[in-house]
């Protein structure tokens, strides 16, 4: 591969990422750009380079032999670009997840931290699950995230730093006709015998159901099979109407109709919540995003554990480090 004098950045950002999505359409989406200018940019890289970097046809897109041997340096040369320009006070937008529209947790900490950071750009992405978007922040495609860190596999965590946030006291959403419907709390023990759905089957929220299965144990509650995965608050509250399941949730989660939220008691399930984002990430509107979290973990008592809470060892071990 011919080396030029030179290569513009934004041709680099072009072909890394067509590189990570393998599809020009999903490429251009996460860029802003239209299609077409995309392919040209990425043209006038190959031309620059005198090499091609992609096999296209019909069905696919794939990395030729050159384009895998310049992808790590590329993706070095772009970083080192964000670090620089953080630096001089020119940080691009920061990516940053808050699992899904409505958890009130990292909506408030994003909040806060768009206080800290006016001058700088703080977006919203919505991944559902921490252990999606953990893949996502070491691919660069998000810089931080919220979540059960220890629920993530170790490959996934050797690569992330975390900031513990909150011990967040866990619930069940119940049809309005349920049993326990007119409980204002519900004893764990009150539900043995039921079936309680905890996003089981989903790919993106395997920490949360490996988290409910601890809960269960022992305790004569069944975890629900998988469910059709559904996409948007009305899909879901129509599969959640149709198998009448309890749901696992937290209590800030927000209200669905004809649904009721009751916290759980005796223990308290705590859901342990993490800022989490990628290893060696220097942006200063992610600094800004840490002070947010421990300023309102402070001011709320986020942190403070309740004396009848429950929370697995390993999580309490990850929410120990300050």
């Amino acid at each position: 591969m011919p080396a030029p004098a030179s290569v513009d950045p934004r041709l680099l950002r072009a072909f890394v990422t067509v590189a990570e999505e393998l599809h020009f359409t999903r490429a251009a989406v996460r860029l802003y750009v239209a299609q077409q200018a995309l392919s040209r940019d990425v043209r006038r890289l190959e031309r620059e380079l005198g090499s091609e970097l992609f096999v296209r046809t019909t069905r696919q897109v794939t990395l030729t032999a050159d384009g895998e041997r310049l992808l790590p340096y590329a993706r070095r040369v772009l970083q080192a670009q964000d670090d620089l320009l953080a630096a001089a006070g020119q940080a691009r937008p920061l990516l940053v997840d808050l699992n899904s529209p409505g958890l009130e947790t990292p909506r408030r900490v994003l909040h806060r931290a768009r206080e800290l950071a006016p001058g700088h750009e703080l977006m919203a992405r919505y991944e559902s699950g921490l252990t999606w978007a953990a893949g996502e922040l070491l691919a660069g495609r998000l810089d931080a995230s919220f979540g059960r860190f220890a629920g993530l596999a170790p490959a996934l965590r050797s690569g992330l730093a975390q900031q513990p946030v909150r011990y967040e006291p866990m619930a069940v959403v119940l049809p309005e006709d349920h049993r326990l419907a007119s409980l204002p709390e519900v004893p764990l023990a009150a539900l043995a015998g039921e079936t309680v759905y905890a996003g089981a089957g989903n790919p993106r929220t395997t920490e949360w159901t490996d988290l409910a299965r601890l809960l269960f144990e022992g305790r004569d509650i069944a975890l629900a099979p998988p469910a059709p995965l559904a996409v948007g608050d009305e899909e879901f509250q129509r599969i959640m109407a149709r198998t009448r399941h309890p749901i696992l949730t937290v209590v800030d989660f927000p209200a669905l109709p004809s649904t009721v939220l009751r916290p759980l008691v005796d223990p308290v399930p705590l859901s342990p919540v993490s800022l989490v984002w990628r290893k060696g990430l220097v942006h200063p509107a992610c600094d800004a995003l840490r002070r947010a979290a421990a300023r309102l973990a402070a001011e709320e008592g986020w942190l403070v554990r309740p004396a009848e809470g429950w929370i697995p060892a390993s999580d309490a071990a990850v929410m120990s480090v300050r």
